[in-house]
């Protein structure tokens, strides 16, 4: 595909005025869009954050929906150009697949956590929008994919990465893991350019040290008791679990201030009054649907990290441990990518309520890194919280493309096969010497 330069870039010196207004509201409705979604951000909280009466907006753009396909494009637009002329230098200076590989994921990484608001309203607000908006952005996103599987497929010609991983899944692994560093980085604490460095060496060689590198998926893919589930027994229990699983496939899909009581309730088949009946309010609904979404994920998975005993091998402890957040979140989809998908939009207050249980699981999988490098089994040159965040991210992000359904169609992954290039991925890294046989 020709992609097109990006046409909004920020206005000169020399441009007209109506050329700067319109930036200034591009600007205000990405940065809208990026920390409320798409729903909640009007055109007067647009208009008061750009300085404009809320009626001059309709000089520039029709709707709110014109204004917000107007920030995705810019924001993928841009980053495809960024990304693109970054393996175009590399190309034309002879830099090997890892040079290139290495300032693809720097560019990438620019745009999507320094430059702007831009690429990140895209990232965080695509999976929730119509499919027809949806439809209108795919071959600009098609083309940036493209970019990615052009540089993998030579790689994996060449040699320079690994022959036994196909390349789609690869890509939206790749993707996925840069992509949800936006939930977290802090650039007061963690500069681009370290982060960047540390990603590309982290995805290129994995996070365990030479010597501790064997093939996956380990004999014992990790204990993850069925008790751990709750379980509906009784018909009070049974609905209260339908209206939260309703309200979870609402809210993943909508956004939480645009999910309605209403809606929830269209979606359960049953009159909006009945839910009151289980939950009190929205919010005391939203609570419970966040709740689910992780106590499971954190007391099942805990488990396994704190069990060295079980595990007295780290490597194997933590590809254990990856196996189990993948089994619970795809056990709990509509849950956990609720949760996933909502709570960077979240009040404060919210977030706030939700934290023990996030923090507990945290320091869980810092306390299994922290023992892995102190024994020399993962490399030292990572720092244990970005390297946690990273791991995650890149495990949550897969319930935003994979589909275990479609395991063993159109050469897909199932269930199972994914979580062990998973394990391989983020342990072994992609690189042809990261420890498997090509």
């Amino acid at each position: 595909m020709n992609v097109t330069p990006d046409i909004t870039v920020s206005p000169d010196a020399t441009a007209k005025k109506s050329e700067i207004t319109r930036f200034a509201i591009l600007t205000a409705a990405a940065k809208q869009f990026r920390d409320l979604g798409y729903g909640p951000s009007t055109l007067r909280r647009i208009a008061d954050t750009a300085g404009v009466e809320a009626g001059g907006i309709y000089y520039h753009f029709a709707s709110k929906e014109e204004i917000f396909d107007a920030v995705l494009d810019k924001g993928l637009r841009q980053l495809y150009h960024a990304v693109r002329e970054a393996g175009e230098a590399c190309e034309a200076a002879g830099c090997d697949f890892r040079e290139t590989f290495v300032r693809m994921v720097h560019n990438h990484l620019v745009y999507l956590l320094k430059e702007n608001d831009f690429t990140s309203a895209n990232i965080r607000n695509f999976s929730m929008l119509p499919l027809h908006v949806r439809e209108r952005h795919r071959p600009l996103r098609m083309a940036y994919a493209g970019l990615w599987e052009e540089l993998l497929h030579k790689a994996l010609r060449e040699g320079q990465i690994r022959s036994d991983i196909k390349v789609a899944p690869l890509r939206h692994f790749l993707l996925g893991a840069l992509n949800w560093m936006g939930e977290w980085f802090n650039a007061s604490r963690y500069p681009v350019s370290v982060m960047s460095e540390s990603a590309a060496i982290l995805i290129l060689d994995g996070m365990l040290v030479e010597t501790s590198k064997h093939p996956f998926p380990v004999e014992e893919m990790g204990f993850l008791d069925e008790g751990l589930f709750e379980q509906a027994n009784s018909k009070v229990a049974r609905t209260r679990m339908h209206i939260l699983s309703s309200a979870a496939k609402v809210m993943r899909a909508n956004g939480y201030s645009a999910s309605t009581m209403r809606r929830i309730a269209g979606e359960a088949n049953m009159e909006a009054g009945s839910i009151y009946y289980h939950f009190k309010s929205k919010e005391h609904l939203l609570d419970a649907v966040l709740d689910r979404g992780l106590r499971e994920m954190a007391n099942g998975v805990s488990r396994i990290l704190y069990d060295h005993a079980r595990y007295p091998d780290n490597s194997r402890q933590l590809a254990a441990a990856i196996n189990a957040h993948m089994r619970v979140l795809f056990a709990r989809g509509e849950f956990t990518s609720a949760n996933i998908r909502m709570y960077g939009q979240l009040p404060q207050e919210i977030r706030k309520r939700h934290r023990p249980v996030r923090m507990k699981y945290a320091a869980a999988w810092d306390a299994c890194l922290q023992n892995a490098q102190n024994n020399q089994i993962i490399r030292s040159d990572f720092k244990v919280v970005p390297l946690r965040l990273f791991l995650i991210g890149a495990l949550n992000w897969t319930v935003e493309w994979f589909d275990p359904a479609r395991g063993g169609q159109d050469n897909y992954y199932s269930l199972q096969e994914m979580i062990a290039l998973q394990q391989s991925l983020l342990l072994n890294g992609i690189a042809h010497n990261g420890g498997m046989t090509p």
